[in-house]
Protein backbone atom coordinates (compact mmCIF):
# COMPACT_ATOMS: atom_id res chain seq x y z
CA UNK A 1 0.00 0.00 0.00
CA UNK A 2 1.02 3.77 -0.35
CA UNK A 3 2.92 5.89 2.41
CA UNK A 4 0.60 7.88 4.73
CA UNK A 5 2.65 11.10 2.55
CA UNK A 6 1.83 9.28 -0.56
CA UNK A 7 -1.95 9.56 -0.15
CA UNK A 8 -2.22 12.62 1.37
CA UNK A 9 -4.11 14.56 4.22
CA UNK A 10 -7.29 15.25 2.37
CA UNK A 11 -7.18 11.58 0.73
CA UNK A 12 -6.69 9.58 4.01
CA UNK A 13 -9.59 11.73 5.51
CA UNK A 14 -12.44 10.97 2.71
CA UNK A 15 -11.19 7.52 2.57
CA UNK A 16 -11.30 6.73 6.43
CA UNK A 17 -14.51 8.18 6.02
CA UNK A 18 -15.56 4.90 4.91
CA UNK A 19 -13.84 2.94 7.61
CA UNK A 20 -16.44 4.13 10.41
CA UNK A 21 -19.35 3.29 10.74
CA UNK A 22 -22.31 6.27 9.55
CA UNK A 23 -23.01 8.68 12.05
CA UNK A 24 -25.05 12.21 12.19
CA UNK A 25 -26.53 13.96 9.79
CA UNK A 26 -23.84 13.26 6.91
CA UNK A 27 -21.69 10.77 8.07
CA UNK A 28 -18.22 10.82 10.31
CA UNK A 29 -17.31 14.63 9.59
CA UNK A 30 -20.77 16.19 10.80
CA UNK A 31 -18.79 16.99 13.92
CA UNK A 32 -22.00 16.99 15.61
CA UNK A 33 -24.58 14.46 17.90
CA UNK A 34 -27.72 15.14 19.21
CA UNK A 35 -28.15 15.02 22.79
CA UNK A 36 -31.64 15.35 24.10
CA UNK A 37 -32.87 16.88 20.88
CA UNK A 38 -30.21 19.16 20.33
CA UNK A 39 -26.58 19.38 18.73
CA UNK A 40 -23.49 19.16 20.73
CA UNK A 41 -20.72 19.68 18.05
CA UNK A 42 -17.28 18.45 19.11
CA UNK A 43 -14.52 19.62 16.85
CA UNK A 44 -10.75 18.26 17.28
CA UNK A 45 -7.35 19.36 15.41
CA UNK A 46 -3.87 19.44 16.12
CA UNK A 47 -0.79 21.58 15.54
CA UNK A 48 2.71 20.55 15.50
CA UNK A 49 6.15 22.27 15.62
CA UNK A 50 7.43 21.11 12.59
CA UNK A 51 4.32 22.56 10.71
CA UNK A 52 2.79 25.40 12.67
CA UNK A 53 5.48 26.93 14.77
CA UNK A 54 7.16 29.15 12.32
CA UNK A 55 10.39 31.10 13.62
CA UNK A 56 9.54 34.47 15.45
CA UNK A 57 6.39 32.73 17.10
CA UNK A 58 5.91 32.13 20.86
CA UNK A 59 4.75 29.85 22.94
CA UNK A 60 1.82 31.86 24.00
CA UNK A 61 1.18 32.54 20.27
CA UNK A 62 1.65 28.94 19.53
CA UNK A 63 -1.35 28.23 22.50
CA UNK A 64 -3.26 30.67 20.90
CA UNK A 65 -2.95 28.68 17.45
CA UNK A 66 -4.35 25.58 19.19
CA UNK A 67 -7.35 27.28 20.47
CA UNK A 68 -7.69 28.88 17.73
CA UNK A 69 -8.14 25.94 15.04
CA UNK A 70 -10.90 24.51 16.84
CA UNK A 71 -12.89 27.46 17.66
CA UNK A 72 -13.05 28.41 14.34
CA UNK A 73 -14.83 25.31 13.29
CA UNK A 74 -17.42 25.78 16.03
CA UNK A 75 -17.68 29.30 14.46
CA UNK A 76 -18.06 28.31 10.83
CA UNK A 77 -21.39 25.84 12.34
CA UNK A 78 -22.75 29.00 13.64
CA UNK A 79 -22.44 27.92 17.39
CA UNK A 80 -21.73 29.34 20.43
CA UNK A 81 -18.38 27.35 22.12
CA UNK A 82 -19.16 25.44 25.36
CA UNK A 83 -15.12 24.89 26.71
CA UNK A 84 -11.99 23.71 25.15
CA UNK A 85 -9.75 20.64 26.05
CA UNK A 86 -5.84 20.85 25.22
CA UNK A 87 -3.69 17.85 24.82
CA UNK A 88 0.27 18.67 24.19
CA UNK A 89 3.14 16.95 24.25
CA UNK A 90 6.36 18.62 24.18
CA UNK A 91 9.78 17.36 24.41
CA UNK A 92 11.47 17.04 27.22
CA UNK A 93 13.75 19.00 26.98
CA UNK A 94 11.23 22.50 26.51
CA UNK A 95 11.29 24.99 29.86
CA UNK A 96 8.67 23.83 32.33
CA UNK A 97 7.96 28.26 31.44
CA UNK A 98 7.26 26.88 27.73
CA UNK A 99 4.48 24.84 28.90
CA UNK A 100 2.48 27.21 31.49
CA UNK A 101 3.04 29.99 28.31
CA UNK A 102 1.36 27.87 25.78
CA UNK A 103 -1.52 27.16 27.96
CA UNK A 104 -1.65 30.27 28.82
CA UNK A 105 -2.26 31.18 25.07
CA UNK A 106 -4.80 29.36 24.49
CA UNK A 107 -6.76 30.12 27.93
CA UNK A 108 -6.52 34.11 26.37
CA UNK A 109 -8.23 32.30 23.05
CA UNK A 110 -10.98 31.16 25.11
CA UNK A 111 -11.33 34.11 27.02
CA UNK A 112 -11.83 36.48 23.31
CA UNK A 113 -14.19 33.32 22.06
CA UNK A 114 -16.25 33.78 25.52
CA UNK A 115 -15.46 30.52 26.62
CA UNK A 116 -13.32 28.41 29.10
CA UNK A 117 -10.06 25.95 29.25
CA UNK A 118 -11.54 22.79 30.57
CA UNK A 119 -9.26 20.18 30.55
CA UNK A 120 -6.56 18.37 28.88
CA UNK A 121 -3.63 16.41 29.18
CA UNK A 122 -0.22 16.74 28.72
CA UNK A 123 2.79 14.19 28.27
CA UNK A 124 6.42 13.96 26.83
CA UNK A 125 6.58 13.47 23.22
CA UNK A 126 7.31 15.28 19.47
CA UNK A 127 6.00 18.95 20.37
CA UNK A 128 2.26 18.36 19.33
CA UNK A 129 -0.45 19.79 20.43
CA UNK A 130 -4.43 18.42 20.00
CA UNK A 131 -6.91 20.91 21.00
CA UNK A 132 -10.83 19.61 20.97
CA UNK A 133 -13.44 22.49 20.97
CA UNK A 134 -17.21 21.80 22.25
CA UNK A 135 -20.29 23.93 21.36
CA UNK A 136 -23.82 24.32 20.49
CA UNK A 137 -26.04 26.26 18.67
CA UNK A 138 -28.95 26.25 21.56
CA UNK A 139 -31.73 24.17 19.03
CA UNK A 140 -30.72 25.93 15.54
CA UNK A 141 -30.01 23.64 12.68
CA UNK A 142 -25.99 23.86 12.63
CA UNK A 143 -24.34 25.77 9.14
CA UNK A 144 -23.08 22.59 7.44
CA UNK A 145 -21.23 22.01 3.94
CA UNK A 146 -23.96 20.39 2.64
CA UNK A 147 -27.00 23.29 1.94
CA UNK A 148 -25.44 25.87 -1.08
CA UNK A 149 -28.06 25.54 -4.16
CA UNK A 150 -27.12 27.19 -7.30
CA UNK A 151 -28.56 30.58 -7.65
CA UNK A 152 -26.96 31.23 -3.90
CA UNK A 153 -24.65 34.42 -3.19
CA UNK A 154 -21.22 33.40 -1.88
CA UNK A 155 -19.43 35.36 0.53
CA UNK A 156 -16.62 35.99 3.17
CA UNK A 157 -16.28 37.29 6.15
CA UNK A 158 -12.71 39.70 6.51
CA UNK A 159 -9.94 39.65 3.92
CA UNK A 160 -7.66 37.00 2.42
CA UNK A 161 -3.94 36.72 2.46
CA UNK A 162 -1.97 37.96 5.08
CA UNK A 163 -1.23 34.81 6.67
CA UNK A 164 -0.01 33.72 3.53
CA UNK A 165 1.88 37.14 3.33
CA UNK A 166 2.96 36.51 6.68
CA UNK A 167 4.55 33.31 6.05
CA UNK A 168 6.26 34.69 3.21
CA UNK A 169 7.77 37.51 4.41
CA UNK A 170 9.14 35.49 7.24
CA UNK A 171 10.82 32.86 4.60
CA UNK A 172 12.66 35.74 3.24
CA UNK A 173 13.56 37.48 6.08
CA UNK A 174 11.65 40.31 6.09
CA UNK A 175 10.18 42.35 8.54
CA UNK A 176 6.26 42.78 7.75
CA UNK A 177 3.26 43.50 9.74
CA UNK A 178 1.05 40.70 8.33
CA UNK A 179 3.26 38.18 10.39
CA UNK A 180 0.97 39.03 13.23
CA UNK A 181 -2.47 37.60 11.29
CA UNK A 182 0.07 34.14 10.82
CA UNK A 183 1.25 33.81 14.63
CA UNK A 184 -2.71 34.76 16.69
CA UNK A 185 -5.49 33.63 14.11
CA UNK A 186 -9.08 34.77 15.13
CA UNK A 187 -11.82 32.44 14.99
CA UNK A 188 -14.88 34.21 14.10
CA UNK A 189 -17.25 33.02 16.71
CA UNK A 190 -19.40 36.26 16.59
CA UNK A 191 -20.11 36.53 12.89
CA UNK A 192 -20.77 32.67 13.12
CA UNK A 193 -23.43 33.49 15.32
CA UNK A 194 -24.80 36.25 13.26
CA UNK A 195 -25.13 33.93 9.89
CA UNK A 196 -26.70 31.38 11.93
CA UNK A 197 -29.17 33.52 13.53
CA UNK A 198 -29.76 35.60 10.30
CA UNK A 199 -31.40 32.34 8.67
CA UNK A 200 -30.47 33.13 5.13
CA UNK A 201 -26.90 31.37 5.06
CA UNK A 202 -26.97 27.72 3.40
CA UNK A 203 -23.61 26.48 3.74
CA UNK A 204 -20.57 27.62 5.73
CA UNK A 205 -16.56 26.52 6.34
CA UNK A 206 -13.73 28.27 7.66
CA UNK A 207 -10.58 29.22 5.51
CA UNK A 208 -7.84 27.34 7.15
CA UNK A 209 -6.98 25.55 4.74
CA UNK A 210 -7.34 28.28 1.84
CA UNK A 211 -9.92 29.57 0.24
CA UNK A 212 -9.72 27.05 -2.93
CA UNK A 213 -9.75 24.27 -0.17
CA UNK A 214 -12.88 25.46 1.35
CA UNK A 215 -14.48 26.23 -1.79
CA UNK A 216 -13.99 22.64 -3.50
CA UNK A 217 -15.29 21.31 -0.15
CA UNK A 218 -18.54 23.21 -0.05
CA UNK A 219 -19.07 22.25 -3.86
CA UNK A 220 -17.90 18.63 -2.98
CA UNK A 221 -20.58 17.71 -0.24
CA UNK A 222 -23.41 19.68 -1.53
CA UNK A 223 -22.88 18.68 -5.24
CA UNK A 224 -22.69 21.83 -6.74
CA UNK A 225 -20.46 24.65 -8.64
CA UNK A 226 -19.39 28.03 -7.52
CA UNK A 227 -17.81 31.13 -10.07
CA UNK A 228 -15.68 33.09 -8.14
CA UNK A 229 -14.67 36.37 -9.07
CA UNK A 230 -11.04 37.73 -8.66
CA UNK A 231 -11.81 41.16 -8.77
CA UNK A 232 -14.49 40.51 -6.06
CA UNK A 233 -11.74 39.10 -3.68
CA UNK A 234 -11.22 41.38 -0.49
CA UNK A 235 -7.24 41.44 -0.32
CA UNK A 236 -5.62 41.31 2.91
CA UNK A 237 -2.92 43.44 4.52
CA UNK A 238 0.85 42.60 3.32
CA UNK A 239 -0.06 40.83 0.71
CA UNK A 240 0.74 43.17 -2.08
CA UNK A 241 3.76 44.47 -0.75
CA UNK A 242 5.44 40.82 0.24
CA UNK A 243 3.97 39.72 -3.04
CA UNK A 244 6.23 42.66 -5.09
CA UNK A 245 9.28 42.25 -2.53
CA UNK A 246 9.49 38.17 -2.85
CA UNK A 247 7.92 37.67 -5.95
CA UNK A 248 5.33 35.13 -4.55
CA UNK A 249 1.74 35.90 -6.94
CA UNK A 250 -1.00 36.87 -4.75
CA UNK A 251 -3.23 34.50 -6.27
CA UNK A 252 -1.43 32.08 -4.19
CA UNK A 253 -1.81 33.83 -1.19
CA UNK A 254 -5.03 34.95 -1.70
CA UNK A 255 -6.33 31.32 -3.00
CA UNK A 256 -4.15 28.18 -2.47
CA UNK A 257 -2.81 29.23 1.00
CA UNK A 258 -4.38 28.79 4.36
CA UNK A 259 -3.52 29.93 7.75
CA UNK A 260 -6.75 32.46 8.24
CA UNK A 261 -10.21 31.78 9.66
CA UNK A 262 -12.14 33.61 8.16
CA UNK A 263 -15.56 32.49 6.90
CA UNK A 264 -16.84 31.49 3.20
CA UNK A 265 -20.75 31.23 3.48
CA UNK A 266 -23.08 30.76 0.85
CA UNK A 267 -26.87 32.14 1.22
CA UNK A 268 -29.97 33.34 -0.06
CA UNK A 269 -29.59 35.87 -2.78
CA UNK A 270 -33.70 37.06 -1.83
CA UNK A 271 -32.45 37.32 2.28
CA UNK A 272 -29.14 39.27 1.62
CA UNK A 273 -31.04 42.21 4.01
CA UNK A 274 -31.00 39.78 6.90
CA UNK A 275 -27.48 39.90 6.70
CA UNK A 276 -26.86 43.49 6.78
CA UNK A 277 -29.62 43.53 9.84
CA UNK A 278 -27.42 41.46 11.72
CA UNK A 279 -24.45 44.12 11.05
CA UNK A 280 -21.88 41.76 9.66
CA UNK A 281 -19.46 43.28 7.94
CA UNK A 282 -18.82 40.53 4.66
CA UNK A 283 -17.94 40.89 0.73
CA UNK A 284 -19.69 39.00 -2.04
CA UNK A 285 -17.21 36.93 -4.04
CA UNK A 286 -19.67 35.15 -6.67
CA UNK A 287 -22.58 32.61 -7.29
CA UNK A 288 -23.42 28.77 -6.63
CA UNK A 289 -23.61 26.88 -10.38
CA UNK A 290 -25.07 23.77 -11.49
CA UNK A 291 -21.56 22.83 -12.57
CA UNK A 292 -19.25 20.20 -10.34
CA UNK A 293 -16.78 22.21 -8.80
CA UNK A 294 -14.75 25.86 -8.13
CA UNK A 295 -14.23 28.25 -10.86
CA UNK A 296 -11.94 31.57 -10.84
CA UNK A 297 -13.40 33.90 -13.42
CA UNK A 298 -10.54 36.60 -13.72
CA UNK A 299 -11.13 39.02 -16.74
CA UNK A 300 -12.54 36.95 -20.08
CA UNK A 301 -10.64 33.32 -18.34
CA UNK A 302 -12.67 31.15 -16.41
CA UNK A 303 -10.23 28.28 -14.97
CA UNK A 304 -10.93 25.62 -12.38
CA UNK A 305 -9.55 26.21 -8.91
CA UNK A 306 -7.63 23.17 -7.49
CA UNK A 307 -6.41 21.74 -3.84
CA UNK A 308 -4.22 24.59 -1.94
CA UNK A 309 -0.94 23.88 -0.57
CA UNK A 310 -1.13 24.16 3.20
Amino acid sequence: MASLREVGERALVANLARVIRPCGRHGPGDDAVEVDGRDVLVCTDLITFERHFPRGMSFEQFGWTAAAVNLSDIASMGARPLGVLIAAALPGDCDESDLYDLVSGADQCAEFCETHIIGGDTKEGPGVVAGTALGTTDGRPPLTRYGAAPGDIVAVTGALGSAAAGYFALKDGLEDDSTFSLYVPVPRIKEGLELSFSGAVTSCIDLSDGLAVAAGAVCACSRVGMDIQWEFLPEGDGVDRVSRKVGIPKKRMMLYWGGEYELMFTFRKDMVDRLYERGLQFTIIGIVTNDDGPYLLDGEKRVRMEDGEY
